[in-house]
């Protein structure tokens, strides 16, 4: 027997708006164009970057972490969050911790970036360094047992998926006459709240799906129809390279994106580029993304297309950037 599929009902993704509407930031959306982006676009009837970057904690997953965190009963709360993360997600739980006054202790893989550590830290988070993904999980798990802790997963679950869908219903708002949203995916947690939220409003619209070419789990998950782990993983965009996908979040992309396309790091670091260059954008690898596809693979499928490119985070150190940016400019035209 076929699991019927995960669903998001509208009202749920407009009362979890309401509610964590006093926390964050409305991100704006701003048209791109420029000297060196516009050729590329062309043939496309607009193209909108929804500003994610601008969010509390510099990426899309304060949303998330949020709705998990306000979710948590008297008793819970009393006891404490733990999380496991590359760093994005650890700056999310530790900000929606101090947001909700609860203490985080956060599982940190020591290859985080510089910049993601100490935004976990200034948020009041007791960070603790795992060598590797799979230890940051296990040590989160131990904290639970020990310590009562709750888990708040990087991407899986409805509590996840409603935060992020806080983002599709402002885009739709913002651009009504929307065509084409394209996501970046790591696990799923950004992309499947999105395009619940985009095809709840505008279900016309498609949703593409973008993930890095040695790291393409959902894609492989959409090809097979269960969730998949990835033997290895082998890409810089470490952001959006869980090994695996899981039931819920891979149930509602599969029930809502149209299709997943993969971008290789090359393409990630070129449209890092374009967008420091003509939108004056510093953002992290993840954050070019939705670019990188629109100008790559998705080129031909959204000609004639209003289409809404989400930046979806920025959380990077200066010098780190300014490798990927000279990456970027050596394939520039």
């Amino acid at each position: 027997m076929t699991t019927p599929a995960p669903t998001l009902s509208l009202a749920d993704m407009q009362a979890t708006a309401e509610r964590l509407a006093p926390h964050l930031v409305r991100t704006p959306v701003a048209p791109l164009h420029g000297r060196l982006v516009s050729p590329l676009l062309a043939g496309m009837a607009s193209v909108h970057l929804k500003l994610e970057l601008f969010q509390r904690t510099g990426t899309f997953k304060a949303r998330g972490a949020l709705n998990a965190v306000m979710a948590l009963d008297a008793a819970a709360r009393a006891r404490g969050i733990t999380a496991a993360s590359a760093g994005n997600h650890a700056v999310a739980a530790a900000f929606a911790a101090q947001a909700a006054g609860v203490s985080a202790r956060i599982m940190v893989q020591s290859s985080a970036n510089p910049e993601r550590l100490a935004l976990t830290r200034a948020y009041g988070a007791d960070v603790i360094l795992a060598p590797d993904g799979a230890a940051a999980f296990a040590g989160a798990e131990q904290l639970v047992r020990d310590e009562g802790r709750t888990m708040i997963h990087p991407f899986e679950g409805p509590l996840t998926s409603l935060g992020t869908a806080t983002l599709g219903l402002e885009l739709v708002q913002q651009l009504p006459d929307v065509d084409a949203v394209v996501v970046t995916i790591g696990g799923g947690g950004l992309a499947s709240g999105v395009a619940a939220a985009v095809k709840a409003l505008r279900p016309q619209c498609r949703v593409f799906g973008v993930e890095p070419v040695g790291a393409n789990a959902m894609q492989r998950s959409f090809a097979s129809g269960q969730p998949t782990r990835l033997a290895t993983v082998d890409t810089l965009v470490d952001s959006l390279a869980p090994p695996m996908t899981l039931p819920f979040s891979l149930g509602l992309c599969r029930a809502h994106i149209d299709q997943v396309v993969t971008v290789s790091d090359d393409e990630f670091c070129r449209a890092l580029a374009l967008q420091f260059h003509d939108a004056k954008l510093a953002v992290e690898p993840a954050g070019a993304g939705a670019l990188a596809a629109a100008i790559g693979p998705l080129r031909d499928e959204l000609r004639g297309q209003n289409v809404a490119l989400i930046v979806c985070g920025a959380n990077i150190d200066s010098a780190g950037f300014s490798r990927l940016l000279a990456r970027g400019e050596a394939l520039l035209d």
